[in-house]
């Protein structure tokens, strides 16, 4: 059921009451508690005199062993990796997580990790920054690949499945952005990526537990140096996948140099490209299904549409389109 902008508000506010809950279980002497977002997660920042800043979640729909599996490839990325990643916080009790009690019945998970300082690129991103958003990338794929999984460790899948769930959910809500006409556009790209995907090669070199959502908006810069946020949506998934959401909002020209730093440190394979785009198209569709049932978003939504619909019929007609502009 499409929720209303009120009952996103009602839902925003119980978050709020629940943050200061959750806030008297940690050794935290805390300032300032600021709302960030709600989304499939609820975030806030809480800030210190002495101990600095920290990111306070409020999971929705998320199981306990899933938080505690993300907070555990956080501690090994912080171990493996001289860049500054979130970290967990453990509670008064020493948990990764705290379970909170609503109304009816109803629980979710909490957890608190350590705030990484940096700001989004304003302005644009110089060629030397883009280019170093390809080194972060590279650095977490291989950092992955020595990653030794333990039995509990449970995170998410993104392909096949997921992909058709995320279309199940367009289906129901893409007449907010689109007409009859372009979603049947989006149809037909994603039934050709779906037969694509079935019969994509997977192996250790290319596929992993990988970040899952590091577009612009999750990459911030510090003296210069790129760092990754929220690994809410952390997985397992194909390593171009990951490279996707970095490239898909950046010009032709900077994909390159994602590119370009990416392999500095691992190789693709030779038939990166089409697969590459491949993914690209299912990013960029996956994107549009989780926004979709927001009101919220409806209007930016309406005004990205034109550039999707020439992605869209490049990636039909099989014209590249990744490291070219476009004609809208």
């Amino acid at each position: 059921m499409m929720a209303s902008e009120n009952e996103i508000e009602q839902a925003i506010s119980q978050s709020k009451l629940s943050a200061l809950k959750v806030l008297q279980h940690y050794n935290l002497d805390w300032e300032h508690i600021r709302f960030i977002q709600f989304s499939d997660t609820c975030t806030f920042q809480i800030d210190t005199s002495k101990e600095g800043s920290f990111l306070l979640r409020i999971h929705s729909g998320m199981s306990e062993e899933e938080i505690i599996s993300e907070i555990d490839w956080l501690e090994y990325l912080n171990k493996k990796i001289d860049i500054a990643i979130p970290q967990g916080i453990l509670d008064r009790n020493g948990f990764k997580t705290l379970r909170i009690d609503l109304e009816d019945g109803y629980y979710s998970y909490a957890s608190l990790m350590r705030w990484v300082e940096g700001t989004n690129a304003s302005g644009g991103l110089a060629d030397e920054q883009i280019f170093k958003e390809g080194i972060l990338l590279a650095q977490l794929h291989k950092t992955s690949q020595e990653f030794e999984l333990t039995p509990n460790f449970v995170r998410p899948n993104w392909g096949e499945q997921s992909f058709r769930r995320a279309m199940n959910r367009l289906n129901k809500y893409y007449d907010r952005f689109l007409t009859d006409v372009e979603f049947q556009l989006y149809q037909l790209a994603a039934e050709r990526i779906l037969s694509w995907i079935t019969r994509h090669q997977r192996d250790s070199r290319n596929y992993g537990l990988i970040h899952g959502d590091l577009h612009q908006g999750n990459i911030v810069f510090h003296n210069g140096e790129p760092r990754p946020i929220d690994f809410g949506r952390c997985g397992f998934g194909y390593y171009l996948y990951d490279i996707a959401h970095t490239i898909l909002g950046l010009h032709p020209l900077q994909r390159e140099l994602v590119i370009n730093g990416y392999e500095t440190i691992m190789r693709l394979e030779a038939d990166w490209l089409p697969a590459l785009e491949s993914f690209t198209v299912m990013v960029m569709i996956e994107n549009y299904c989780h926004h979709a049932p927001d009101p919220r978003e409806t209007e930016g939504l309406k005004e990205e549409q034109p550039y999707a619909q020439a992605i869209i019929r490049n990636y039909l007609k099989g014209k590249p389109f990744l490291f070219k502009t476009l004609e809208l």
